[in-house]
């Protein structure tokens, strides 16, 4: 008996040992997502990018409804009500008075069916459906500059995880030195060769590497966390992002390439669609100068007969009209003045919006190029800095080791050895990053 329980306890931890190990594979199952999957990932799922679909749909559903303005307006109206006595008074208010009933009862109906269809309204139905389509060709161009945006976003988190993740190697090694340092130390201690105050010393820079090391792992994943919320994943899974060919992209054109297509980038492109907008809500307002012209007619079944009759004829009767109208609003000579004035200013105002955005566009692009410029320079001069640190931190090793200098020189030769590393490579990471902005810029990001 005492065996069965023995076995039947042995066989609970196996299966609770194998089932935790079956948790524990897939808690660790992480998915490696390349730059190209994670933008096509995100030009799919992006809520902001699917908000400026809905956007663009909603613009396109406005068109519909602007030309819905051109067909006939019908109404139709119907009306059940009883009459009181009438009463009537032959001198005043207060004078001799006298009261009738309409025959043959108290009963009023009314049914009435109308239709207008405008035929000329100063061309403002015309014009009204030109805006239409006018915003909804901004709202598309709008789709593209969201893409375009996340699209930059989703390269900069991608290649600021791939920094943080060399530096973490980086940091790695300089702590695999440190360890060995302060196994050093400590033996040069035992000996008598070095001071307490050197070991301590050694014990900070390890410390300080780990700690270091420690803050550059959480803030990895918060930007891998970052990376799933923009592209939309589930929270449940681990990501992890490929970096195979991250940093290889095809050379740059010339400033002048990149200028011409900024001045046809999105936000150029909006701008100019947005005067067009504001030219079109003038004519929209000067129409109100011109006449309204209507086709209409109405028909109408009512009881009792009180058109030409009084209410003692107490017969149904039909009615209708057809024909022309036209109407002219003399107030808006006057009133329409100002209206005028202010959608002038209005196109002045967008038009001045449109030479700002070319300039911050002319700028942006010149800042971009340069500043490429300026990180390809960089480029050989991070290459000898470290040829120089690797040297600087090999001499004062080996003097180090020979008790020629503190460990105060060969902290801070580790430091900059650590520096000069790190500059090389995020010299490189933010060229390619500065590549991607110029493209950006110029609107070939989503091209």
């Amino acid at each position: 008996m005492n065996q069965s329980k023995i076995n039947f306890s042995k066989n609970t931890v196996l299966l609770f040992l194998f089932f935790q190990g079956i948790t524990s594979v897939q808690a660790q199952h992480v998915t490696d997502i390349s730059l190209n999957d994670a933008l096509k990932i995100a030009k799919e799922n992006n809520k902001t990018i699917q908000k400026s679909h809905i956007e663009q749909r909603i613009s396109e559903k406005e068109i519909a409804g602007t030309k819905n303005l051109r067909l006939p307006e019908v109404n139709f109206n119907a009306m059940y009500s009883r009459l009181s006595d009438l009463t009537e008074y032959e001198g005043g208010f207060f004078s001799d008075k006298h009261t009738y009933t309409p025959e043959p009862g108290t009963v009023i109906y009314d049914a009435v069916t109308k239709f207008e269809m405008p035929l000329y309204a100063g061309n403002r139905i015309n014009n009204a459906i030109k805006k239409s389509k006018e915003e909804n060709e901004i709202a598309k161009i709008r789709v593209e500059k969201t893409q375009n945006d996340v699209q930059l976003q989703v390269i900069a988190t991608f290649l600021g995880i791939y920094k943080m993740m060399e530096l973490q190697k980086i940091i790695g090694e300089s702590i695999k030195e440190e360890q060995e340092r302060l196994k050093e130390v400590k033996a040069f201690k035992t000996f008598g060769t070095v001071t307490k105050n050197e070991v301590l010393r050694s014990e900070l820079q390890l410390s300080d590497r780990e700690l270091n090391s420690l803050t550059n792992k959480k803030n990895i994943r918060i930007a891998l966390q970052e990376l799933k919320t923009v592209l939309q994943l589930p929270e449940e899974g681990e990501i992890a992002i490929d970096t195979t060919g991250l940093l290889d992209i095809a050379p740059l054109n010339d400033y002048d390439f990149y200028f011409k297509e900024t001045l046809q980038n999105e936000e150029m492109r909006i701008a100019n669609r947005e005067v067009d907008v504001k030219k079109t809500e003038l004519k929209i307002v000067k129409g109100n100068y011109y006449p309204k012209v209507s086709f209409f007619g109405n028909y109408n079944l009512k009881y009792p007969d009180y058109m030409l009759f009084t209410l003692n004829r107490p017969y149904l009767y039909t009615i209708g009209q057809i024909g022309v109208e036209a109407t002219y609003n003399l107030s808006g000579l006057y009133k329409n003045k100002a209206k005028v004035q202010v959608a002038n200013l209005k196109v002045d105002l967008q038009k001045n919006e449109s030479e700002l955005v070319k300039n911050e566009m002319v700028d942006k692009v010149f800042r971009n190029h340069t500043q490429y410029q300026e990180i390809q320079d960089k480029l050989p001069v991070t290459d000898k800095a470290l040829d120089l640190a690797n040297e600087n931190y090999r001499i004062v090793k080996v003097k180090y080791l020979n008790q020629l200098v503190l460990i105060t020189e060969m902290v801070d030769a580790d430091n900059a050895l650590l520096q000069a590393k790190f500059n090389k490579v995020s010299t490189r990471i933010d060229a390619v990053m500065k590549q991607y902005e110029l493209l950006h810029t110029a609107g070939l990001l989503n091209k």
